[in-house]
């Protein structure tokens, strides 16, 4: 049987980041960052075409040697520090719907998460087989801090439970607690339909549960040299 979905996987690779000067494009391991995300995709069977985002030639040059495909520059309007993933992601959805080429899934794979577990996309694409009802699918990780702990500082220096809406969270057993997770940078998958409609993730999000200890999200200096760290040791 062939593939139920054409697949598109968006990399985002946005020039002049604050926090990490040339992040995207940094060494790690002598390997530019955003060149780890595109041979995870290249991996994959399932993955149709492989493309990245970028506002930058220069970057565009080093995605291409890296094997990916970069057909356009991402406009300026959609390439700030405060531009979330929906235009970013439409664009190329769009991009590509203008040359007649159409696809069913979007794969986002952040160049910020380059030692993401084996793996991800299969079991992302089979959520999707399995459940036709799924909107998207995203990479979570069980929370290691569960914000029933959580306090907050009020104008004349006393705390209160962050949790308003039940009574003193802070000291219920931790066997009772909810169990919560958040989003981690490996892995996003939606569906066309999801982004016709306005969203990234819909109202059906299905999960690909992440051990913590696999979760290497680069957002700084600090978290650089933890993955660089991670790469010696395995």
């Amino acid at each position: 049987m062939g593939k139920k979905f054409r697949t598109l996987a968006v990399i985002p690779a946005r020039q002049g980041s604050k926090s990490l000067k040339n992040k995207n494009i940094k060494l790690l391991n002598g390997k530019p960052l955003l060149c780890y995300s595109i041979e995870y995709s290249l991996k994959s069977n399932l993955i149709d075409k492989t493309v990245v985002s970028t506002d930058s030639e220069h970057y565009a040059n080093i995605s291409k040697q890296c094997g990916a495909d970069v057909p356009f520059l991402r406009p300026e309007d959609i390439s700030g520090d405060d531009v979330q993933d929906y235009p970013v992601i439409k664009h190329a959805l769009d991009f590509f719907d203008s040359k007649g080429e159409f696809y069913d899934l979007v794969v986002l794979l952040r160049p910020t998460s380059p030692l993401r577990p084996s793996g991800l996309i299969e079991k992302a694409y089979e959520i999707f087989e399995k459940n036709p009802d799924t909107s998207s699918v995203r990479s979570v990780t069980k929370i290691k801090e569960h914000p029933f702990r959580a306090w907050e500082m009020t104008n004349d220096r006393t705390i209160v439970g962050y949790e308003r809406g039940i009574y003193e969270p802070y000291n219920l057993p931790r066997q009772v607690l909810p169990e919560l997770y958040f989003q981690t940078g490996d892995i996003e998958v939606i569906s066309r339909e999801t982004l016709i409609n306005g969203s990234v993730s819909g109202t059906k999000i299905r999960p690909i549960v992440i051990n913590y200890s696999e979760m290497i999200d680069i957002d700084d200096a600090s978290d650089f040299l933890a993955a660089e760290k991670y790469v010696i040791q395995n």
